[in-house]
């Protein structure tokens, strides 16, 4: 025992030294524009025929099963699933045993039109009081038509809690977007931080704008089913038609998917919070209202009061626009989030924002214009109390890829490429994580862009010092021992 904690100790000394060489590197160092070019396949729907659209056999049977965080630390979820014909079943069998399920819980019901679209039966169910760190087993319907599936609850909430994210954005349902998922499923993730735009069904007319909806649900669902997918909205979820009559904002995407916005003190579905394992996540909403007084700014200063680094040492933020981004493809469209986020982000020292919008890679170092709040790139400056702000827009959506980059790579941009592909970000402790971006190439996961990132908060000198010596009396009363 005492060998392995000395073993320890010396680990986190090197991580520690490493991930202070990590965030040394500045403007000095040049950043990379990368020159693969990948051979994709056409940026064209996967056709309805398509075995990933698949209906379940038996009659009613539950589809486009998915489920999210449904509280605020992460010991609930929401079940939600779609039954074509009849309203039942509404309820949720599950328990810790494959085929013992010793509970059930009861969901709630909702439908809507679009155009002259009308969804089936959509299904919501929560189910809370959660063991951490316990793998659950759940079963809808019943007979022919019941359907079973599992999922993982995190670990408690706790500083070093280790724990793996996926980061998927602008995702759609091509065969780069199926192409994205099975790379990702293979990544070993426990939970999807999705950056918005889901379906993209919003590119259809009429009735195949709920249609998309549907297979969207049915081709996600060989993760969504089996792991939390922390949801954000973009702008193809807006689905604003006044030409079809459809003026309702955001109108099949609150009917589908939900998040636990109350848990966190949220007015809006839109942007909210969790904590989970070691984590504290913030989705903001970029097609809200968030300038000064607004409700999605009242929220956003009391969450951030919220955060407790001693127990959630990692701060993410998630957003749809990029407030960073040097490709021609919505330059400077994220400047107006930026002026009025940017200053939080630096004051509560967030690790890392990520986005999407932009179809392609990129990472910034760690950069600020706090103090000039303006847009120009030589106003831009490193700024070690700032994030890492990645792009990870790249998921396979029909639009294809955003292969025009600006032209000379300013000096804060790290790394970009117009590829499609997910990440990961695996919390090793509370002092460091492990960042990579994984290209699809041409059926191979290819990790391109990886590198250690160090918390903000843990890692300074002074706390530095601290978990130091914590870890050293661990070591003693091993020895007295």
């Amino acid at each position: 025992m005492m060998g392995n904690l000395k073993l320890q100790f010396l680990f986190l000394q090197l991580a520690f030294a490493l991930c202070i060489f990590i965030s040394s590197l500045s403007f000095g160092d040049a950043g990379i524009t990368s020159t693969f070019i990948r051979s994709e396949w056409p940026s064209i729907d996967i056709p309805l025929d398509h075995e990933v659209f698949a209906v379940p056999q038996g009659y009613n049977a539950p589809q486009q099963v998915h489920i999210t965080q449904g509280d605020y630390e992460g010991k609930a979820v929401i079940i939600s699933w779609v039954t074509p014909d009849e309203l039942e079943p509404n309820s949720v069998q599950y328990g810790t045993s494959e085929g013992g399920y010793e509970f059930t819980a009861e969901g709630a019901v909702t439908n809507y039109t679009f155009y002259k679209y009308k969804s089936g039966y959509i299904h919501h169910c929560l189910i809370a009081d959660l063991k951490y760190d316990t793998k659950y087993y759940y079963k809808i319907g019943s007979g022919d038509s019941a359907r079973e599936f599992w999922f993982h609850s995190p670990p408690k909430v706790d500083p070093d809690a280790s724990y793996k994210f996926g980061i998927i954005g602008d995702l759609g349902q091509t065969f780069n977007s199926l192409s994205t998922l099975k790379h990702y499923m293979k990544s070993g993730a426990q939970t999807v931080l999705f950056l918005g735009d889901i379906s993209y069904a919003d590119r259809y007319l009429y009735n195949d704008v709920g249609l998309r909806w549907d297979t969207w649900g049915r081709f996600a669902e060989q993760s969504t089913a089996y792991q939390p997918w922390i949801w954000s909205a973009g702008n193809h979820e807006i689905e604003y038609m006044p030409y079809m009559g459809e003026v309702e904002p955001f109108k099949s995407y609150m009917h589908r998917y939900l998040t636990p916005y109350l848990a966190s003190k949220s007015s809006s579905p839109l942007w909210y919070a969790i904590r989970r394992a070691s984590a504290h996540i913030i989705v903001l909403s970029a097609y809200s209202p968030f300038v000064k007084y607004t409700p999605q700014w009242h929220w956003i200063h009391e969450e951030f009061e919220r955060v407790d680094r001693e127990k959630t040492p990692w701060l993410i933020v998630l957003m749809h626009v990029p407030i960073y981004n040097s490709n021609e493809a919505h330059f400077e469209e994220g400047d107006s989030m930026r002026s009025v986020f940017e200053s939080l982000f630096v004051k509560y020292r967030v690790d890392v924002v990520f986005a999407g919008h932009v179809h392609a890679y990129e990472r910034s170092y760690r950069i600020s214009s706090v103090h000039n709040n303006v847009s120009a790139d030589h106003h831009i400056v490193p700024d070690k109390s700032a994030p890492v702000y990645i792009t990870v827009g790249d998921g396979g959506n029909q639009e294809g890829l955003a292969g025009r980059f600006r032209d000379p790579q300013p000096e804060y941009s790290a790394f970009r490429e117009p590829s499609y592909g997910h990440s990961t970000l695996e919390i090793k402790n509370r002092t460091h994580a492990l960042y990579h971006w994984n290209r699809n190439d041409d059926g191979k996961k290819v990790a391109t862009d990886a590198f250690v990132l160090r918390n903000q908060y843990w890692a300074r000198n002074r706390r530095r010092r601290k978990l130091k010596k914590h870890i050293q009396m661990v070591i003693d009363e091993e020895m007295v021992s």
